[in-house]
């Protein structure tokens, strides 16, 4: 079962700046012009010349199960994007970064290796200390599988700071929380509700891990650590509550007192992003993405329509 806690000095700087992207030199297919290209695309470049032994174990696992180049096919089959963006999976990184990041222009995104490795070791100690949730398949409950399903949901928040940096997508909150939205928005859409899963798990070890709040961990522009378990797991309980509400609520995993509110959470969610995206859409995509962003509009209105007919006894039961 999931586990309070918190995260060691390395993942918790990552899962700070840009949830699992760390950063390397600005590189673009654009060259050094300030020219948009307005074909930019995602790739995923894994530079093994700078890749120590100790962490090729992890990155195999990351290559061999593609969820970095299924988030760049996705975005490179939705999004137009103005300018190329270049995932580096690199132990040479700029001074200073441990962790995966996003650069501040949304070009480069960098994935060093020892975080990889990182991950892996706390999730190989989870499988062995951590009841499994039922949910989660019994056959994917293994370090390699929950390592790669986290990565994905991880890479998602650093692709929604790439596009909010690349596209200059407003934001009427934290940026990291955005991030944190996008992650949830593309593989609860995209994947299903194995990242979500994975990294909830993964999340809730790591805030076992850190121990008691500090004040840094309390004014950090991330959500506290926890809390962004439930962020995740009300995200996708509320996508789909026939499905879910039973494993995660009914289980214990997500407390009964949170649960009314997902549904239209995860429709503010889903019409969010698809709203925001919708003026970026590549030419191949608008057509299924402006319908897409219609139905979630329709979805956000039912599920608000639903909330409202529920709200004076949710509040009279606090």
């Amino acid at each position: 079962m999931l586990r309070s806690g918190g995260y060691s000095a390395l993942l918790r700087t990552a899962f700070t700046g840009a949830l699992l992207v760390a950063g390397f030199a600005v590189v673009s297919c654009a060259g050094d012009s300030d020219k948009a290209d307005a074909n930019g695309k995602v790739t995923v470049v894994y530079q093994d010349n700078t890749i120590k032994p100790q962490d090729r174990q992890a990155v195999a696992v990351i290559r061999k199960s593609r969820v970095l180049e299924q988030a760049a096919d996705w975005v490179n089959k939705s999004v137009a994007l103005p300018h190329d963006l270049v995932v580096k999976v690199t132990a040479k990184v700029p001074p200073g970064v441990t962790d995966a990041v996003t650069q501040p222009d949304g070009r480069t995104i960098f994935v060093p290796p020892p975080f990889l490795t990182q991950i892996q070791g706390v999730l190989s100690n989870v499988v062995k200390t951590v009841e499994r949730p039922a949910l989660f398949p019994e056959a994917e409950f293994n370090a390699d599988d929950l390592t790669a399903l986290s990565t994905q949901f991880i890479f998602g928040h650093e692709m929604g700071h790439a596009l909010q940096r690349q596209l200059l997508l407003p934001n009427l909150g934290l940026e990291e929380d955005a991030a944190d939205g996008f992650a949830s928005f593309y593989t609860v859409n995209e994947v299903g509700p194995g990242p979500s899963l994975a990294a909830a798990i993964l999340f809730d070890e790591l805030a076992r891990e850190e121990g008691k709040l500090t004040l840094e961990g309390l004014s950090s522009d991330h959500p506290v650590t926890q809390q962004r378990v439930f962020n995740f797991l009300c995200y996708l309980e509320g996508s789909d509550p026939k499905r879910f509400y039973g494993p995660l609520v009914g289980a214990g995993y997500l407390p009964k007192t949170r649960a009314p509110l997902c549904p239209q959470a995860w429709a503010m969610l889903d019409y969010g992003w698809w709203t925001q995206l919708k003026p970026h859409f590549s030419e191949a995509f608008k057509d299924q993405g402006d319908k897409t962003q219609e139905n979630a509009r329709d979805q956000l209105i039912a599920e608000t329509k639903a909330f409202e007919k529920q709200i004076d006894k949710l509040r009279s039961e606090q």
